[in-house]
């Protein structure tokens, strides 16, 4: 692909996705930049560069968003919703939530641009799902879910779609302290948590904060995605960040 190529890229507005719409304009690409609240002040003043509303739980929004967005080359599907708490505690509705987010807007973004990569026999798919589908960790199981159905959903995609030469690949970041994702996923925790998993609770928060091992940044992101995006050799799932890495050799 050539640096004049189109991206659009869902969830935009901070971390993994924030941070890849900055490495693919550095990279002289145009890039379509979409997040649920549009802010222009978070990227760099480009002519490459278009911001637009899009919510992934809203089918109005995905198809006046991939209008607007007109021909794209690759598609990147960043947007995505943190849960954590005892499965006991999870209120089923914020679970729907997480997997309305994560898992049906992923696919009703694929949905939605694919038939213009097929008719052009051309085009990419990178979904971001997380390394937890290799490695699980506790109080993260609606979250872990939802992220592995999309590794399978992308998995059988690829079979799909390769004969049509569209690509579908997966990047698979680690655990980040610069993204919102902890925030995030707390603030979809109930609060009625069960005094029996008190304690635990505070120990995996505790560990997920923890920066004295190896973590993911949102720059590993980014190059892992670019990677995604512009190399036809690249693995199906391809880890970002050291603790990634280290998760899927020990997966393998």
């Amino acid at each position: 692909m050539s640096p004049a190529s189109t991206v659009l890229i869902t969830g935009c507005s901070s971390g993994f996705g924030l941070e890849t719409a900055r490495f693919f304009l550095d990279k002289g690409w145009r890039v379509v930049a979409a997040m649920r609240t549009p802010r222009e002040d978070v990227l760099p003043p480009s002519e490459r560069l278009r911001v637009l509303p899009l919510d992934v739980t809203d089918i109005a929004s995905i198809r006046r968003c991939v209008d607007a967005a007109g021909p794209i080359d690759a598609l990147v599907n960043n947007a995505g919703v943190g849960m954590a708490g005892p499965l006991e505690a999870i209120d089923l509705n914020h679970a729907r939530t997480v997997y309305e987010t994560n898992t049906l807007g992923t696919i009703a973004m694929t949905q939605a641009v694919l038939p213009q990569f097929r008719q052009r026999r051309a085009g990419v798919v990178v979904n971001v799902t997380s390394t937890v589908t290799l490695a699980p960790l506790p109080l993260l199981s609606v979250y872990t879910g939802s992220k592995a159905a999309v590794n399978a959903f992308t998995e059988s995609l690829a079979l799909e779609l390769a004969p049509f030469d569209v690509r579908v690949r997966l990047v698979l970041p680690g655990r980040s302290p610069s993204t919102s994702f902890g925030n995030n996923a707390r603030r979809l925790m109930s609060e009625d948590v069960p005094e029996a998993y008190a304690e635990f609770t505070q120990g995996v928060f505790a560990a997920i904060r923890d920066t004295s091992t190896p973590v993911t940044y949102a720059e590993d992101v980014a190059e892992a995605v670019w990677q995604a995006v512009t190399d036809p050799a690249a693995p199906m799932r391809i880890p970002a960040g050291a603790d990634a890495v280290a998760a899927a050799t020990a997966a393998r």
